[in-house]
């Protein structure tokens, strides 16, 4: 260490022999230039400092060492130089007061790149360069701007090196996860969860200086900024009899400047009287254009104005796309053939299940059967009351038909069409005339005790008995037999309508009973059999229809219509029609689905998957619905009313459960006569074409066909 020291002090004793062997009169111009630059403009940005070097030491201008300026505030110069000189103060290093500076920042452009050398006292205006050298060693860059932070072109090449940087194996953290990190994250989570940190959403700059358009419209509802404003209501254009020179049609003659004269203010059609001006220079003033106007601010003052929100909506959006009817094709459009023969109001019409035969039943006690090719009558029966209800049993390889008069319900054998069927029906009525016969019997022989108890009991069974089954056997001097009547089942009452099963060995009948307990009877015509199956009915029925596939009764009220499981005997649903009575009531042929009809004009549709309410309300009738029908092979289901029309419509049901029926009006159906305020009484449908049958109170039956 001493060595050192020695060595240092040897070398500082060398170079300070060598700064005074110098010449004086280059240490005394260098000292007068530098004098002049500082008196010049204050700044050493024009002069380069190494240039002014006199040794390896840095000059550094001033002789006083370490002492703080402020002891020289009061005095002209700044220290001394070699020769013992005075060194006199730069230009605008003297203090000066508030006022000064403020005056200075104003007028001074440069007075923000200027800086006080705390050696000197001077002022130095930096350069651009040293602006940007500032701002880059603030900002935590290199001062050079050439020099590159990252220079990676020596570590990283394109080129594949044969041997790699490093040969050290990986450590084995880098494969596991960081439990800190894990714990880290989570917190985040957690309070992202939480509501703690919210993510910033950067909204967009929007650096574009907006403007209101005055002359647009004022209507322009993008203009966000101006919604609250109501416009006011404009002026009327001017017309002709405002113009200084009108035509002569509008200048008042003597009897309308009278007439004109004598009105109110409030009556008159024109505020003013028109006159004719040779030339613009010589109109007047208007006299009472201040009056107007204040009229109008008065106006536009006290008249209550209010926002009116209006959706521009075209009214055709608001309908449902539906397919047009010429693209739902085919469907009954025309009439084809009209059947008469009956003398009073028909009530019902039934199509056998070929096509072939139509039955129908009137209010003349007689029913008829037609051929429906040819519109003729084959065969007619008379009855001793009016017919009600007339239908073909679907038995299969079996001819018969059900005709309800009074509380009678009889069964007969209509004697047309293959003789082979015929037969083949004559032979199992027989066969459940034994069988009938047989049953009687073993009640008889079963029965014990005495005279007195068996009647008793008889008594007992009747009453309890919903209705008497009576067969007609094979007489040849028997004339109901001669005339096709094989089964007669009465009631205790009258009765309404009769519905049968498809399978057709069960049927159920209506009773016109306030007693809705005992109004519905099912029959099982293979063992001729009849029971109640309602304990207890809360309301009025007024029709039961079985459904197709599956055993449950739809039994339709006066306004609902109950589903019930004939195997577990239960209330399955109960639909809200949401109407005043029900009419009729109808089955889809795949059973999830069933309209209804009403005396108050509309028709239900009804999805048993979706709701218990109705899927689609129509009220296309302008009078009470009679009977409602679907076709059992194409989409159509049909509607007749006291109006006198029948509207046929397309319901197709998909077999994708998340799509709705798709219900489409088609056509509307006219020729029946209004007869005593009834229209049409009943509609079916031919069970293989698309073909309506309807029947009237003007006594005809009309078919109706594509």
């Amino acid at each position: 260490m001493e060595k050192t020291k020695i060595k240092n002090s040897k070398r500082k004793a060398a170079q300070e022999q060598k700064i005074l062997g110098q010449n004086n009169e280059t240490v005394k111009d260098v000292s007068e230039s530098l004098s002049t630059s500082f008196a010049s403009n204050g700044s050493l940005s024009s002069l380069n400092e190494y240039d002014l070097d006199t040794s390896d030491e840095e000059d550094l201008r001033n002789t006083i060492g370490n002492v703080p300026l402020k002891w020289y505030d009061d005095l002209d110069h700044i220290g001394y130089d070699l020769d013992g000189d005075k060194i006199s103060k730069p230009a605008g290093s003297k203090r000066n007061d508030e006022l000064d500076e403020f005056l200075e920042k104003m007028e001074n452009p440069d007075y923000w790149r200027t800086v006080k050398d705390s050696q000197t006292g001077g002022k130095i205006v930096l350069s651009d360069e040293d602006i940007e050298i500032i701002k880059r060693l603030t900002s935590s860059k290199y001062a050079n701007k050439d020099v590159e932070e990252f220079d990676t072109s020596t570590f990283f090449t394109r080129d594949e090196m044969k041997t790699p940087l490093s040969g050290r194996p990986e450590h084995k953290r880098s494969f596991i996860p960081s439990n800190w990190e894990r714990l880290r994250v989570g917190k985040y989570v957690h309070a992202i969860k939480m509501g703690w940190i919210k993510p910033t959403i950067k909204k967009p700059d929007d650096k574009e200086q907006k403007f209101y358009d005055i002359w647009g419209d004022e209507n322009d509802t993008d203009n966000r900024k101006h919604m609250h404003h109501l416009p006011a209501p404009k002026c009327p254009l001017p017309d002709n009899y405002e113009s200084y020179n009108p035509p002569p049609e509008y200048l008042f003659d003597e009897e309308e400047e009278e007439k004109w004269d004598k009105q109110e203010p409030e009556d008159r059609r024109i505020n003013f009287k028109p006159k004719k001006y040779p030339s613009l220079r010589l109109v007047p003033g208007y006299g009472n254009f201040i009056k107007e106007r204040f009229e109008r601010c008065l106006d536009m003052y006290l008249a209550p104005r209010q926002r009116k929100m209006r959706v521009q909506v075209d009214p055709q959006d608001l309908l449902p796309k539906l397919p047009k009817p010429r693209d739902l094709q085919p469907f009954p459009t025309t009439l084809a053939i009209t059947f008469k023969g009956h003398k009073s109001t028909i009530t019902s019409i039934s199509v056998h299940a070929s096509g072939q035969w139509l039955l129908s039943s009137s209010n003349d006690k007689t029913v008829k059967c037609w051929e429906v090719s040819t519109g003729r009558c084959i065969n007619t029966w008379t009855f001793e009351a009016k017919t009600i209800n007339c239908a073909w049993i679907p038995v299969q390889n079996l001819c018969l038909f059900s005709v309800v008069y009074d509380n009678i319900l009889m069964i007969a054998n209509p004697k047309c069409g293959d003789k082979v069927i015929l037969s083949n029906t004559d032979g199992k009525i027989a066969e459940y005339c034994v069988h009938f016969q047989q049953s009687d019997q073993a009640k008889s022989v079963n029965v014990q005790g005495s005279e007195e108890e068996n009647s008793e009991k008889n008594k007992t069974d009747t009453k309890k008995q919903p209705a008497s089954w009576k067969f007609f056997p094979d007489k040849k001097n028997d004339p109901n037999y001669k005339q096709g009547f094989r089964i007669l089942v009465t009631h205790q009452k009258a009765l309404k309508n009769v519905s049968w099963h498809p399978k057709g060995d069960y049927f159920a009948t209506v009773l016109d009973d306030k007693n809705s307990n005992s109004a519905v009877i099912m029959h099982q015509l293979s063992k001729q059999k009849s029971v109640r199956p309602f304990a207890k009915m809360n309301g009025i029925v007024q029709q039961v229809v079985f459904h197709p596939s599956k055993p449950i009764l739809f039994v339709a009220t006066q306004r609902y219509v109950k589903v019930y499981d004939l195997v577990k005997q239960l209330l399955v649903k109960k639909l809200l029609t949401n109407v005043q009575w029900v009419s009729s009531l109808d089955v889809h042929p795949a059973g999830d689905n069933l309209i209804i009809g009403s005396y108050d004009n509309r028709l239900s549709w009804f999805d048993l998957d979706l709701s218990t309410k109705p899927y689609k309300t129509l009220k296309h009738h302008k009078k009470a619905i009679r009977s409602v029908a679907y076709h059992k092979k194409y989409p159509l289901f049909a509607s007749c009313s006291d109006d006198g029309t029948a509207i046929v419509s397309h319901g197709m049901v998909y077999d994708d459960l998340m799509q709705n029926a798709l219900i489409v009006p088609l056509k509307i159906l006219r020729g029946h006569e209004i007869t005593k305020n009834i229209g049409v009484t009943c509609c079916k449908f031919h069970p293989t074409q698309p073909w309506l049958f309807t029947s009237g109170a003007d006594k005809t039956i009309r078919l109706y066909s594509n």
